[in-house]
Formats: structure tokens, C-alpha cells, sequence
């Protein structure tokens, strides 16, 4: 009978450890950015994250000045803004890849790493987006609410806020400033 109790203890501890082996990090992930080329968030070590979901055709798209303004002045610092469009939400980011770039600079000035479109809920979320709601879920949701919506990731990669869509860029200061550190 120990035997067996030591033999199934055994398997569960084994079966416990890949489990947590296979578990990703922040920086296990990589994206292509708008111009298409494969981007590592292992290039972010080190520096305080801010993603975003973005659309160009949203009444939160102003936004975009505002995290424009964050990444000016905290850059330097350890700051770094990633923008991933995303069309999920009543279809309000329907371009290319080149109409987002330019629609970016142009209309907001955006010089943050900006990535190609991904979806950010459902089965087709990215595997990204997968791993940032269940370290941060909403109400015991998983789900993005709407563009803009943001978290906040430490100098080492680990999830640590979730912000709605409608908090503004200016109201994530101070937490912003604490991490940096």
C-alpha cells in the first residue's frame, strides 16, 4: 500500500514540475512588429512595460497621445510602450499594417514599438494576450474589454496591474514612477 501511495505521490510531483516547466514568461513571447519583422520581449528585459490594444477608429484613440507623452518622458528611464492594433471590437482598426504606421505618426506623433494586428480575445487571441489575462483576469474574466485596455509589467517581465480602456495614459504615473525604481 506505501508502495503505491509513494508511486502515485511520485507521478503527481513529476506531472506538477513540467507543468511549471512549461509555463511561460513575459519574456518567452515574440511578435512582429508593423514593418514585420519578429520581435522578442526578452529584448524588454530589464525595463517597465505598458501594452496596450489599440484601434485607430475608436473614441479612445486619443489615447494614443497620451502614451505618446508617457514614452517621451519616461523612455529614458526604463520605459517602454508596446501597441498591438487589434480589429475585434466593431471592427475599428480595419487597416494594413502601413495604414496603422502612418496613421500613427502622422495624426499622433507615436515613436513607441508599435506590432501587427493580433486578435486579443477568443481562440485566436494570441498567446500573449492568453498569458497577460490569466496573470491579471477582471472579475474572474479573461477577456479584453475594449481597445486601449492596458497592463503593466514589472523589470522582471511579471504582470502587475490592469488598467480599463477608459483610464487615461496620465493616470498611470505614479505607478509607472514607483516601478521604475
Amino acid at each position: 500500500m506505501y508502495k503505491k501511495l509513494f508511486l502515485i505521490a511520485f507521478v503527481a510531483i513529476n506531472v506538477m514540475a513540467v507543468s511549471a516547466q512549461k509555463e511561460k514568461s513575459f519574456y518567452d513571447f515574440k511578435l512582429n512588429n508593423l514593418s514585420g519583422k519578429e520581435v522578442s520581449m526578452n529584448d524588454f528585459k530589464g525595463k517597465v512595460v505598458l501594452i496596450v490594444n489599440t484601434a485607430s477608429k475608436c473614441g479612445l484613440t486619443p489615447q494614443y497621445e497620451g502614451l505618446e507623452d508617457l514614452y517621451k518622458k519616461y523612455s529614458d528611464q526604463g520605459l517602454v510602450i508596446l501597441g498591438f492594433p487589434c480589429n475585434q471590437f466593431m471592427g475599428q482598426e480595419p487597416g494594413t499594417a502601413e495604414d496603422i504606421a502612418a496613421f500613427c505618426t502622422t495624426k499622433f506623433g507615436v515613436t513607441f514599438p508599435m506590432f501587427e494586428k493580433i486578435e486579443v480575445n477568443g481562440e485566436n487571441a494570441h498567446p500573449l494576450y492568453k498569458f497577460l489575462k490569466a496573470q491579471l483576469p477582471i472579475d474572474g474574466k479573461n477577456e479584453i474589454r475594449w481597445n486601449f485596455e492596458k497592463f503593466l509589467i514589472d523589470k522582471t517581465g511579471k504582470p502587475v496591474m490592469r488598467y480599463s480602456p477608459k483610464t487615461k495614459p496620465v493616470e498611470l504615473v505614479t505607478e509607472i514612477e514607483t516601478l521604475l525604481k
